[in-house]
């Protein structure tokens, strides 16, 4: 209490009290031209030197730069590379369709028609047909500087849309132009979703060729179609489905071959009583069996 009432009664410190009194009894000294002159070149000093500081510190480093011009070097050269690459595969793709047809004449159409369907099978050559559309997005975040992963399509939830319109009967899928194929993963890396090492960003678009509303039914009665239910309502992820009467889904040209051999039908294994005949595997995406939770467990 004794502070409070010294600070109600003498609100101004005694030292600057005296030396406003001196001034102004005429008393106090007096600022002469050499003192302002000098706190204007004092003033000056400090200013110029903060932005000089400033200047430095947003300026990089010439190691910096002659580190970012040979990335950019090498970008620019492996870009190129690869598009020479990609040209010489198409070429090549091109010559072997051609001897395929030389080689098997007027009496190979059946040959020819089960290398075609093959290939659709396999996703080298392109698809053209209806089908469904299936946009993902990121739902919007209330504090951009701190995002919840909660809130983007994750690479689980491409998986289970992947794995639900396959067995909803798609004939071919593709991902943001990225053709899916038995060798297909997706996975994540960071904030990053990968589908066969190329990193996509939301939106994600999501193109199945077949029939559009028996997948669309099908998708709707699957444990993918509860999950996309669950994406829209608890997280606000974007899910927008639609029929389309003629997609474009691009093919990956030839599979390189890597080993391949006759089996040895002695040796194959009988099937275990009760395991069925014979029935295909459903097709899947590689690491996402059992997966139809966002925490991964």
């Amino acid at each position: 209490m004794t502070l409070l009432t010294e600070v109600y009664r003498r609100p101004l410190d005694p030292g600057y009290a005296e030396a406003t009194a001196r001034r102004a009894a005429g008393t106090g000294p007096r600022r002469t031209w050499r003192s302002t002159a000098g706190l204007v070149a004092l003033a000056m000093g400090l200013g110029l030197g903060a932005t000089a500081a400033t200047l430095a510190l947003r300026q990089p480093a010439g190691a910096v730069l002659a580190a970012r011009e040979l990335l950019e070097a090498q970008i620019e050269q492996r870009s190129s590379e690869a598009d020479d690459v990609q040209a010489e595969i198409t070429a090549m793709t091109d010559e072997i369709a051609m001897l395929q047809e030389e080689l098997l004449g007027d009496e190979g159409q059946s040959v020819r028609d089960e290398i075609d369907a093959d290939s659709v099978q396999s996703g080298v050559t392109a698809v053209t047909g209806p089908g469904l559309r299936l946009e993902l997005t990121d739902a919007p975040s209330d504090n951009p500087d701190e995002e919840d992963p909660e809130l983007r399509v994750q690479d689980v939830d491409l998986q289970v849309v992947v794995n639900g319109l396959w067995a909803a009967g798609a004939e071919a899928i593709a991902v943001n132009g990225q053709r899916l194929t038995a060798m297909t993963a997706i996975r994540s890396a960071g904030d990053a979703v990968l589908v066969d090492l190329v990193a996509l960003s939301s939106p994600y678009t999501v193109e199945a060729v077949g029939d559009a509303a028996g997948m669309q039914t099908e998708l709707a009665r699957a444990s993918a179609g509860q999950h996309l239910a669950t994406l829209r309502t608890t997280y606000g992820i974007g899910v927008q489905m639609t029929s389309q009467s003629r997609l474009e889904l691009p093919g990956t040209g030839l599979v390189t071959l890597h080993e391949a051999g006759v089996p040895d039908a002695s040796a194959a294994p009988e099937p275990e009583a009760g395991a069925g005949g014979g029935a295909p595997e459903q097709r899947l995406v590689a690491g996402s069996a059992g997966q139809t939770r966002r925490d991964g467990t």
